[in-house]
């Protein structure tokens, strides 16, 4: 269908040469919701505008998921729907962000092309009705994919109101095992193992249980693989497709975006399903979806995770959440927590305090049918302002009179906690408790609560092992690594820095095989002991000790560390296990590394990671306070220092300003050095140096 006549015609002609020509420039935080006016049962776009205008909405995403409606039928494209949305948006001042809708495909490919769906590793065959449902390798997949994007960025690119291109939507490889999809891990194990079948023979031992594999035709499928090594492997490759996939996409939109355009997709903070590195590679604001608990949950440290991740790997440091909470989620109506008075302008700047560039809930207006019926937009059900729209509208004005001072948020933090994908997934693998085996959040959360600021770093690429700007490294269980990733932890210590680091560390290499050299391996020597068994526990005592912790306990997990030239910090009352020390701390050149080997305590995790910070004197002015009280800082755009003060809970609380003197943004108060100031509950106060 040729495009209606609209604004965009007598625009156009100007409109391209008139951009400026850079990546899209945020002169202030953009702040808005997904928005889909073809959900609504009636249509009410102009109402929907007039209430987002009066609310201070300034961006939307549109069309991520209605391929079916840009292509009802195989060939026969329909865009008209779209160029009135889009035309609506630009008239009322609304920037757009455009997804490409390949996610979710039109009913007619899967009945064309039921190939296109997919199979997945236990066994299980995709089904239409659901999206998300297909192999992403498939040929036919990619051949309509190309297409649809093709023609909507032919007939929507040059649209004025279009500031960005989002492609996809929360992609990850989802169990697919297609025969096309195994083929094409069979070729990438060849490629990295140079064809050579003996190698990787013995690196994966498949000796064992004689699995050995003797021709590549018969390499096998992994649907009933138990070998880890193979799994490791096999995860390394689905972030790979997923990486390939959205540059591939990526590539198609950068034939047609304009300079003045950014592209970028959604991610869910699933971040071990996904190579964010090369992911994020050719985006300028990549994007994230955060999810979190509301009401008296609310805490604020998942934002602070997701922001942590995202930030370091981007290109500028700044990034979009292009989802979260307005009110309640879910895909039926049980967990219904909608937020308290307050919660929602607070996360709002919680995310702005990590980094982010633009906040965008999901969604504007509530859905009266389909799986997502109680997942709660801006608006109810009945399509009118309600309490939360009057928050929205609190935070927009505002966001309209101090966001310059917010917005491209710079920070230089002096802790890293370093993530590893591998051994997330190899630790599932091989599980030594009931649940959770990668701490990453617990070592982040002990961090969060008592406001040190850290970045988190993807280290499976060596791109993101420089720690020189670091002062110190906190270290979940780095279970799966190269020598050459242990080295340079090791001599991150070894030239002053300070290491806090969890059990299970150095034990497998790349392959995810157990090293044949004494545990922890290469870090022995760092570390200052070796050893060569360890236990299940129950919750156990420790004696005392000079840690401070009242909560004085370890439980799950322990190491029997023989010293050389590292001090035991810890050891438990056990007249076994209490022969043997739990938690170390070695002096190593110049820096000291601190070595849990067990699962400590809540309080005594936090204890042993201000230990290490104090000898770096970090944060120090910070530390005075805990949670609920959480302190954020950056640099803003006009190189001066943004504080902020966050109030997790329903008291008000009142601290000793710890920062120079500052103005406060939000009510235009002076904020004086050691002087009284009172964060409302729920509340957030902002100073600039």
């Amino acid at each position: 269908m040729k495009r209606q006549l609209s604004i965009t015609a007598a625009l156009l002609a100007g409109c391209s040469l008139a951009m400026a020509q850079t990546v899209y420039n945020f002169d202030k935080p953009l702040y808005g919701a997904a928005y889909y006016s073809e959900y609504t049962p009636a249509d009410r776009l102009d109402e929907d505008i007039r209430l987002m205008k009066e609310a201070g909405l300034s961006v939307v995403r549109v069309g991520e998921s209605t391929w079916s409606l840009f292509e009802p039928q195989d060939g026969q494209f329909e865009f008209a729907w779209m160029d009135r949305i889009l035309d609506k948006m630009h008239e009322a001042g609304i920037k757009v962000i455009l997804g490409t809708p390949t996610y979710s495909i039109p009913s007619w490919l899967a009945a064309e092309h039921p190939e296109v769906l997919s199979h997945t590793i236990d066994d299980r065959q995709s089904y239409y009705g659901i999206r998300q449902n297909m192999d992403l390798l498939n040929p036919t997949y990619r051949r309509y994919c190309e297409r649809i994007i093709r023609k909507m960025m032919e007939h929507f690119a040059q649209h004025p109101a279009i500031i960005g291109y989002q492609v996809d939507n929360e992609v990850e490889a989802r169990n697919i095992d297609n025969q096309d999809y195994f083929e094409g891990f069979r070729d990438y194990i060849n490629r990295e193992f140079k064809g050579d079948l003996k190698e990787l023979n013995r690196r994966w031992g498949l000796n064992y249980w004689g699995m050995n594999i003797n021709k590549w035709e018969d390499f096998y499928d992994r649907k009933g693989v138990t070998n880890p090594s193979y799994k490791v492997w096999w995860e390394r490759w689905n972030r790979k497709v997923t990486a390939d996939f959205l540059n591939w996409q990526i590539d198609i939109v950068d034939e047609y975006r304009r300079p003045d355009q950014f592209v970028t997709h959604c991610f869910m903070p699933s971040f071990a399903n996904i190579d964010q590195v090369e992911a994020f590679r050719q985006m300028e604001y990549p994007a994230i979806n955060v999810y979190y608990n509301m009401q008296d949950q609310q805490d604020g440290a998942w934002i602070g995770y997701a922001c942590d991740y995202m930030r370091p790997i981007s290109r500028h440091h700044n990034f979009l959440i292009t989802e979260t909470n307005a009110q309640g989620t879910g895909w039926s109506s049980r967990d219904q927590w909608p937020p308290y008075d307050g919660q929602l302008r607070q996360n709002m700047y919680a995310f702005l305090s990590g980094g982010a560039n633009m906040v965008e809930y999901w969604h504007w207006a509530t859905l009266h049918y389909g799986q997502e019926t109680y997942w709660r937009g801006i608006l109810g059900h009945e399509g009118t302002p309600n309490r939360v729209y009057a928050e929205f509208q609190r935070g927009a004005a505002e966001l309209d009179k101090v966001g310059g001072h917010l917005v491209n948020a710079q920070k230089q933090n002096r802790v890293a906690l370093l993530f590893s994908h591998d051994s997330k997934h190899a630790l599932d693998f091989m599980p030594y408790t009931n649940r959770d085996q990668y701490k990453d959040f617990l070592l982040y959360d002990a961090l969060y609560r008592q406001n040190i600021e850290c970045d988190i770093l993807p280290v499976d690429k060596p791109s993101m092992q420089d720690f020189s700007q670091y002062d110190m490294l906190v270290i979940p269980s780095l279970y799966v690594a190269t020598d050459e990733l242990l080295k340079k932890i090791s001599d991150f210590v070894r030239n002053g820095g300070e290491v806090v680091m969890l059990y299970k560390s150095g034990y497998t290499d790349y392959d995810n095989a157990v090293r044949t050299s004494v545990a922890p391996g290469p870090l022995a020597e760092a570390c200052g002991f070796t050893y060569q068994e360890y236990s299940s526990i129950n919750q156990l005592s420790l004696r005392p000790n000079d840690l401070g912790a009242e909560d004085n306990t370890v439980s799950t997990w322990m190491e029997f560390l023989q010293l050389t030239t590292a001090k035991p910090l810890s050891t438990v009352e056990h007249p076994f296990f209490g022969k043997w020390p739990c938690i170390t701390e070695n002096s190593y050149g110049k820096g000291h590394l601190i070595y849990i080997g067990t699962l400590p305590s809540t309080e005594l995790l936090q204890k042993l990671l201000a230990r290490a910070a104090d000898r770096k004197q970090i944060l120090t002015k910070e530390r005075q306070y805990q949670f609920p009280v959480i302190l954020r800082s950056a640099t803003n755009r006009f190189g001066k220092r943004i504080h902020y003060l966050f109030n997790y809970s329903y008291e008000p609380k009142t601290i000793a300003y710890p920062y120079p003197n500052s103005h406060s943004l939000l009510d235009n108060q002076s904020l004086k050095t050691n002087a009284p100031v009172t964060i409302e509950p729920w509340g957030v106060v902002i100073g600039e140096e």
